[in-house]
């Protein structure tokens, strides 16, 4: 059972302020904490304000409205401000964490390596409350196995109670469980089939274009969409990645205590949830002719705003230092179901893009009245300039916005966007890791390890791949580090930073290498699609694989401990 362990505690500020409630939160999803707030003091949702904060970490634990809904309450109550913090014990027996899992793989294939048949049985435990009991287990399934160009799959899912701390959302929202589970298994096969691993990855993965009729029962609560295979850069990644670490080529230690193996796993994830998720913008022109951008979505350190601020200077040509970006305000932004399941950059930053393409048009119509011009010879260009491609003329933004805002004007130029869709986006990878196990100690080292990710066109290559490492430092600490310990009552026994088992910075990697796979993406704003979450996959299959390598013991669960390898060695 893992622990989120952001550096900031769940913490909220609460005050009455005119009538009005206003809430300063850490939190992911500030409109759903607007919502539960309103139902639990028993007032409209415009009696509410909530200020999202910056989010020192929330990993999917700021997802759930955890400490807000109480602050808010007593704040109504007493008409006193009311400021809340969780100390860090809290934050490990009082706060969500990872689902655990029991993840069982039945897997059948050709003497050549060809994949059959592929069955799942995900047993999960929910803890006591049932925090997303049947969407975490769900996507330990339904972001693995359309991975695999296999005709037949089934899987099937049981979700228990228990009076252990309770479960919930977390980066990678069930899929490291199931892809651990299953390119194990698959590894597993390859040696019994006497077939080299590599050879069966190529073999069975989908490809662009690939029908995924395992998507059908494959839905959150309702039957899936069969679609095909979108923008794919599996194939990419898993040759590059290969010929980076060298696959199939043997490393050895020059010490016969210290055994070295390779392993790898291809990944995948989701950009949002299409036909749930819904994401909205409005972009404004300021007197002077800057913009302000007033985002739904919710930056909890992603870089999000950024990327919004990004997409406003590409389309009006607008240096980035005259755009400003508000975000996760409920007064002064439209709806955003919020930042949680990658939706972050497909979702409110496709919103933000049809924002700003609307004000675009509406900054060459106003123009167009303006300069005595036709629209359609109109066009903008640096550093914020309406210009004629027939006369030449130009129009700085400024002058056209305060002739707009005179009194013989049409008004302040606003544009609102909005953004649902039906595709699916689904970002693909491959991690890649090198190992030395010690088979006197148990000891592991990662000395290598390379993710390789298609995030479609990233709009900001650098704070994607700052994800990219971040999220893989983070799974590393979970398979061979990381782990809540329960005494016989569900009690939590190290609560603490300290005893828990989070990973050190000297404990990264000696080579440690993110890899950009750019492909374009036909449905996310600039041919971008997720990054953050899928990089949480990866890890424990590849270091899992590797030790295997090394030393011929297969760890079932993490996290991937001396004792346990010293076990599967018949040491103890």
């Amino acid at each position: 059972q893992i622990q989120h362990t952001p550096l900031e505690p769940h913490v909220c500020y609460a005050t009455v302020e005119g009538g009005r409630l206003v809430v300063h939160a850490s939190t992911q999803v500030p409109y759903h904490v607007r919502r539960i707030v309103s139902w639990v003091c028993q007032i409209p949702e415009n009696k509410v304000h909530v200020i999202k904060e910056r989010v020192g970490g929330g990993y999917g634990s700021k997802q759930d409205i955890l400490v807000e809904d109480l602050t808010a309450y007593c704040a109504w109550i007493t008409g006193k401000p009311v400021y809340y913090r969780n100390t860090r014990a809290e934050e490990f027996y009082a706060n969500s964490t990872r689902h655990p899992m029991r993840v069982h793989v039945k897997i059948g294939g050709k003497k050549d390596g060809t994949i059959t048949a592929i069955f799942m049985e995900v047993k999960a435990n929910t803890g006591p409350y049932g925090n997303h009991a049947l969407t975490v287990p769900m996507n330990s399934c339904s972001k693995t196995l359309p991975l695999f160009a296999v005709d037949n799959m089934k899987y099937d899912l049981e979700v228990y109670y228990t009076n252990t701390p309770p479960a919930g959302a977390y980066q990678g929202y069930g899929t490291p469980k199931g892809t651990y589970g299953l390119m194990m298994a698959m590894a597993e096969l390859s040696e019994k089939l006497g077939v080299d691993y590599k050879t069966m990855v190529e073999k069975n993965h989908v490809e662009s274009g690939y029908m995924l009729e395992i998507l059908k029962g494959l839905g959150e609560g309702r039957e899936g969409n069969v679609v095909p295979v979108g923008s794919c850069g599996l194939t990419e990644a898993i040759e590059k990645g290969c010929k980076m670490i060298k696959w199939g080529e043997k490393e050895e230690s020059g010490d016969p205590d210290w055994k070295i193996g390779k392993g790898f796993a291809m990944i995948m994830q989701g950009s949002g949830l299409p036909g749930l998720d819904h994401a909205e913008a409005i972009a404004k022109l300021e007197t002077d002719g800057t913009v302000i951008l007033n985002s739904g979505g919710a930056d909890i350190g992603t870089g999000l705003d950024t990327i919004s601020a990004k997409i406003v200077s590409e389309i009006l040509c607008l240096p980035m230092d005259r755009i400003t970006v508000v975000s996760g305000d409920t007064d002064s932004c439209a709806f955003d179901t919020g930042a949680y399941a990658s939706s972050g950059t497909f979702f409110s930053g496709n919103a933000s893009l049809v924002a700003t393409k609307k004000l675009k048009e509406m900054i060459l119509e106003e123009a167009a009245k303006q300069m005595e011009e036709d629209k359609e010879d109109l066009d903008v260009k640096a550093p914020g300039v309406v210009w004629s491609k027939k006369s030449g003329k130009e129009l700085t933004y400024g002058d056209l916005s305060h002739t707009a805002i005179s009194g013989s004007g049409r008004g302040q130029i606003i544009a609102h966007g909005s953004f649902v869709t039906t595709a699916s986006s689904v970002p693909y990878g491959a991690h890649f890791a090198q190992v030395a196990v010690n088979i006197k100690t148990g000891e592991v080292k990662v000395q290598k390890f390379y993710a390789l990710q298609d995030a479609g066109t990233p709009i900001n290559p650098e704070a994607a791949l700052c994800q990219m490492y971040g999220a893989v430092m983070k799974s590393i600490g979970h398979s061979l580090y990381e782990g809540i310990i329960l005494d016989e009552d569900g009690n939590t026994l190290n609560a603490n930073l300290t005893d828990y088992g989070t990973p050190m910075i000297y404990e990264a990697p000696e080579d440690f290498k993110s890899v950009l796979i750019d492909v374009d993406d036909p449905d996310g704003p600039f041919g971008a699609k997720s990054i953050s979450e899928i990089a949480c996959n990866g890890a424990a299959p590849a270091i899992g694989i590797a030790i295997h390598e090394a030393c011929g013991v297969w760890v079932r669960s993490w996290p991937m401990s001396p004792e346990k390898i010293l076990k599967g060695l018949g040491k103890i």
